[in-house]
């Protein structure tokens, strides 16, 4: 009989432990063997292709779909064993396709979510102020537009002050300035200790922003890190843009040809500097040298959508 008691969380244990994880549906392998260490206060992304098999996984951890093979454990219980049931409690969760009902108002729904929850409703006014719909706490759920129904999901997983949330693309519908107040939410919630773990296809948004990420691509995790662990791993080229007059760009390419650069390219009132990032800082020694030549100067890393490429394809 498999092991079903808890395992202390311990100063420095993952808080999520996914380990040889496996989903079958006869012989599509929509999850292939995923092992996964998140930590307590992360705010943790999770980023890959349609069907890399990130919601599957969500799915797993959240004890909606049994796995296959393979154990996943949060806060030392194993997801599906007896004592999940109260870790359960700690958690919130927003799917990425969000169903409410039209006919509730916003308050409502959150009345409706607590119960079903079984946490008190007496704070409900202020979750959704927290979200931006307090002005709309008393509308109906058909009058909301799709960023307001986000905002609304997003609130029903912050029902009952959970200690981990599972957020599958948290941003769809949301405009700017609703992306900037999400993500200051967030950030609230991780210095009170709160685990986030986030998909997102708008990688330009998570990149700066998540503590370490997961790369999946065909039901495998393909590499996990930093951002820039991940970008020195895959040691990508960088970009320099050396903005000059136009009467010194062959300085710049005469300052660098005794270096190993990529490329020098002209490009309408800069030159276009490629490198490897062990050559980084003789090409900015040799950039100095030029004095007043050089105007300005920027270094491009590569984005993650460069690193989500090298690592998928």
């Amino acid at each position: 009989m498999a092991d079903t008691s808890p395992v202390p969380n311990e100063a420095g244990a993952p808080v999520i432990a996914v380990r040889g994880v496996r989903k079958h549906y006869g012989a599509i392998h929509a999850v292939d063997g995923v092992d996964l260490d998140i930590r307590r206060g992360e705010l943790y992304g999770l980023i890959g292709h349609n069907g890399a098999g990130k919601s599957t996984l969500f799915k797993m951890m959240l004890g909606l779909i049994p796995p296959s093979a393979g154990e996943i454990r949060i806060d030392g219980a194993r997801v599906g064993g007896g004592d999940f049931r109260a870790v359960r409690r700690k958690i919130g969760y927003l799917p990425e396709n969000v169903v409410l009902y039209d006919n509730l108002t916003g308050l409502e729904t959150l009345h409706f979510f607590a119960r079903l929850k079984g946490v008190p409703s007496a704070h409900n006014g202020e979750v959704l102020e927290r979200v931006g719909l307090g002005h709309a706490a008393r509308r109906r759920v058909r009058e909301y537009s799709k960023g307001m129904r986000q905002r609304l999901g997003f609130a029903q997983a912050l029902l009952g002050r959970p200690q981990l949330l599972f957020l599958d693309e948290p941003t769809t519908g949301l405009d700017p300035e609703a992306i900037r107040g999400f993500y200051a939410i967030l950030r609230q919630l991780k210095s009170e200790g709160v685990t986030t773990v986030i998909t997102s296809h708008i990688l330009a948004e998570i990149q700066e922003r998540v503590d370490r990420l997961a790369i999946m691509a065909a039901g495998q995790v393909q590499a996990t890190g930093t951002v820039q662990a991940l970008r020195e791993q895959m040691d990508l080229p960088l970009w320099f843009s050396v903005r000059v007059a136009p009467a010194d760009f062959e300085a710049v390419r005469d300052a660098l040809c005794h270096l190993p650069v990529g490329a020098v390219e002209a490009r309408d009132d800069h030159v276009a500097v490629q490198c490897q990032r062990e050559s980084k800082m003789a090409v900015i020694e040799a950039l100095a040298g030029l004095g007043g030549t050089v105007l300005d100067l920027t270094v491009h890393e590569p984005s993650l959508e460069d690193v989500f490429f090298g690592f998928s394809d």
